[in-house]
């Protein structure tokens, strides 16, 4: 879709609003690249260790407050 060139200039206030966020901070997008790496970037898991991790819990009674009677 081709806009005319009335709109091929126009940025929302939420772009400029952005666009100045980065001017003033220039490692925001580093430190967001960071912040990623941190908390969902995960290693490759090892399958050996995932059945065994599951092959070691211990089974929990549905209702943990009731003694078996």
């Amino acid at each position: 879709m081709k806009f005319s060139k009335q709109f091929s200039l126009y940025q929302s206030e939420a772009t400029q609003f952005i666009n100045g966020l980065k001017e003033s901070n220039p490692q925001l997008e580093q430190s967001q690249r960071d912040g990623r790496a941190l908390l969902w970037d995960k290693a490759p898991i090892d399958l050996d260790s995932q059945r065994r991790t599951i092959e070691s819990k211990v089974m929990q009674q549905p209702y943990v407050y009731q003694n078996k009677n």
